[in-house]
Formats: C-alpha cells, structure tokens, sequence
C-alpha cells in the first residue's frame, strides 16, 4: 500500500545488485511511493548483476560509479542533477564488502591490504559521498541520506571480521558529517542498523545461516526482512522525520534490546540437559 510518502522527491540509490539487495526493495518502495530515482553500483556489479531490470521496472537510469573514487562520484553527482534538473532530496548508501571475510581470514589474522580495502568500500566511500555531496550543494534543504549498517558495530559478532571496524566508522562518518551538514544546509543523516539479512553480500560471512536463525529466536518481532527495511528507509525519506538527525536507528526485531529470550534460554536448557545425560 502506497501512500505518496515521496511524492515529487527526487533520490539516489546505491548498491542495489539483485532482487535480493535490500537496495533494490528501496528503491522499489521508493518509486511506489512516488520518487523519482537514479540507480548507481560499479560496473562491474552492473555487469553481473541484474540491475537492468530494476531500472526498467522503476523508469530509472543507471549510472556507473565507484563510490571509493572521488571522480566518479563527481560524475555520478553532476549527471544525477542534470537529469533531475537541479538539486535532489535523498541518498541511500547500502555498500559494503570485505576481502577478509570473502577470503575466510579471521579477525587474528586479518591482511591490511585486504582491511584498508574493506574501509574504503564499506565505510570511508561514505565519507567521500557526503563531500561531493556537500561540497556541491546537491542535496535539499530538509533532505535526506541512509546508509545501511549492522550491530556488529557495536557487538562482536563470530563470522564478521572487520566488517564491524567498517560499520562502527560507517556510523561515526554519520554523526561526524550529519553535524555539519544539519547545520549548514539542513540535510539529515542517519544510519539503519538491520537485522541480518540473507542478501548476496550478507551470504558472504560465515554462519550467516546461524546467525540468521540466533537473532530470529532473540528478537521479539522476529528478524526484519529486506521489504521492512524498504518501508522503514522510505519514511526517513519523507518530511515526516525532518528533525531526526545523527541517530543510529534499529531496525531489527527488537533484537538490539534483548539479552536472553525466552526460546533461546530453553534451547540451551534442554542443550544442557541432553549433554548431561550422554
């Protein structure tokens, strides 16, 4: 159900590869409500990916970048103005990658050639946005821009490496740069920190199926899917949060709040119980 939430805004989106990219249900949501979107990813990913797809189903152009290269997105920024005629309204960052995990190395024994790729990428490429961003103005007053996160930024979480060192920057690039740019231009800032989600990145880290499974039991709501999270970024989007600003919001069942439910706390009892009697 649509609710013109977007109605006349105007917006980019990043990272969508597949259907299963929670961008891609973004940017779906964001069309439905009434956006008018560019799409951008690398064009490797624009390769293998089926981003085509989304663009034709959303009436929107796709514009290669590689969001570590100040360059291209200087590039991306000024076509995306051209094509909407002037300044936008929101900007969705959902990237994020780490050779470490792909390559199944340990938090002890991480390559640092591999680790500065992986903050790039998944979290100084923000910070390099929000300078284009703002350095040409090209956000609206009152505007908006998401970028996705996850609570290993503040928990340890087995599997996930040095993706949490790249998400707890991810979020300090947030706070650090939504001062700024709150109060110079009136632009908002947030990140969305969401359950683990079975994306073609997130299949990436180890157990990712576990770990699925741990925060479903521990989660009140049970885990946020992609299609909730689609709802949840739309309203960042909207004016209807013009004063939430440098938060990291939770998105994720309720998870973030727990520390032993219910099933989770039989589960180990009866674990126990069975061990005992072998």
């Amino acid at each position: 159900m649509a609710y013109n939430l977007l109605k006349g805004k105007k917006g980019i989106i990043f990272g969508a590869l597949n259907e299963q990219s929670i961008a891609w249900k973004i940017a779906e949501r964001a069309v439905e409500e009434g956006a008018e979107i560019v799409l951008t990813n690398t064009e490797v990913s624009i390769r293998l990916g089926t981003i085509g797809e989304l663009a034709a189903k959303c009436n929107a152009p796709v514009i290669a970048a590689d969001a570590t290269n100040i360059e291209d997105l200087e590039t991306l920024v000024d076509k995306s103005m051209e094509y909407f005629g002037g300044q936008f309204d929101f900007v969705l960052h959902s990237i994020g990658m780490s050779p470490n995990v792909r390559k199944g190395r340990g938090y002890q024994e991480l390559n640092y050639d591999f680790l500065d790729k992986t903050l790039d990428i998944s979290a100084i490429s923000f910070h390099k946005l929000l300078q284009v961003l703002y350095s040409k103005n090209a956000v609206k007053e009152w505007g908006s821009i998401v970028a996705l996160t996850y609570m290993a930024a503040q928990r340890t979480f087995v599997g996930y490496g040095d993706m949490a060192d790249a998400k707890a920057l991810l979020e300090s690039v947030a706070r650090s740069f939504g001062a700024i740019y709150g109060r110079d231009h009136k632009v908002r800032i947030n990140t969305v920190s969401q359950s683990p989600t079975e994306t073609t990145a997130g299949k990436g880290v180890a157990g990712m199926g576990g770990m699925l499974d741990f925060a479903h039991s521990m989660s009140p709501l049970g885990n946020a899917l992609a299609e909730d999270c689609a709802d949840y970024v739309v309203t960042l989007f909207s004016d209807l949060t013009r004063k939430v600003t440098m938060q990291n919001l939770y998105h994720d069942g309720g998870f973030s709040s727990m520390g032993l439910s219910e099933e989770v706390y039989h589960w180990f009892l009866d674990g126990k119980a069975n061990a005992e009697n072998k």
